[in-house]
């Protein structure tokens, strides 16, 4: 588990009992260490701790002197200053981030490029990280626990953005309208309902979308004439897993889709969307 170190400080707060399974070797002398009590986090200064579990309790000490923004420590409030700076902007849709790497990333979604492929599913990504959490899913490692459940997941954001549903924290607040979110990705999705900001553009024609994924999509079907994907029973090969699964439940039958009412089933999920609207009046 991760340990942080800070400079010395005072703290008038309640200490934390520590006990000899709390001591920890480092350059052959005990060292003690305080864990927080909401996610077992540890660190070897009881002042970073303390800065620390402001995170839990939703104390924003630390105001923006440009804005009404406040932040739980002095990195984060410097790192919004840096973003509403504008020092690392996107000339593609405007967006700015907190360093150089960081915009560099964001760049390549609006270039649809994917060179990192899974060797098992052929699954493409932008980043080498992100295949690396994605291999996870074929080896099932989950080594991100959750305290509250039985719950496990590949990555530890996954599990930040989990333990919300336990606690009921939705810190981020569309400013437009009442609705608020556990992650910033579902908030930034939503807030395009109100702008109609589409920044991903195809690159080959003149469409844009709200969407990465979208985007993607799009050249896959439109522009690519890439077609890996085999039909075990026939000769035909498709462009996307997806339409080959739907194929080839024509060779096997499958319908896997089943009316809660009625003893209909359906092969695609808009059938018996279509069927519960029409004969149930479920949908309306």
């Amino acid at each position: 588990m991760e340990i942080e170190t800070a400079a010395n400080s005072t703290d008038n707060s309640q200490p934390f009992e520590i006990t000899t399974e709390d001591i920890t070797e480092h350059d052959d002398k005990p060292r003690p260490y305080y864990v927080c009590t909401v996610c077992d986090k540890r660190f070897t200064q009881k002042a970073r701790l303390n800065i620390h579990r402001r995170i839990h309790n939703q104390e924003n000490v630390y105001s923006c002197s440009e804005c009404e923004d406040r932040f739980s420590s002095h990195s984060v409030l410097n790192k919004h200053k840096i973003i509403n700076s504008g020092k690392h902007k996107c000339t593609e849709c405007g967006k700015c981030y907190g360093s150089s790497r960081a915009l560099a990333v964001h760049r390549q979604s609006h270039s649809g490029d994917e060179p990192f492929e899974c060797n098992v599913c052929s699954k493409r990504f932008m980043q080498a990280g992100n295949l690396v959490i994605h291999s996870r899913i074929h080896s099932g490692e989950k080594p991100y626990k959750c305290h509250m459940c039985d719950k496990a997941f590949s990555t530890s954001g996954n599990l930040k953005i989990h333990s919300r549903i336990h606690s009921g924290d939705k810190p981020y607040k569309c400013q437009m309208c009442d609705k608020a979110f556990n992650d910033s990705g579902p908030l930034n999705r939503h807030m395009r309902v109100h702008t109609g900001d589409k920044p991903y553009k195809c690159s080959l024609c003149n469409k844009s979308f709200s969407q990465p994924s979208h985007l993607q999509t799009h050249k896959r079907h439109v522009h690519s004439n890439r077609r890996p994907y085999h039909c075990p029973y026939c000769e035909k090969t498709f462009k996307s897993n997806i339409e080959l699964k739907y194929h080839v439940r024509i060779h096997t039958g499958a319908k896997p889709y089943s009316c809660r009412h009625c003893s209909e089933h359906f092969t695609r999920l808009r059938q018996l969307k279509t069927h519960l609207l029409k004969l149930h009046n479920e949908g309306i």
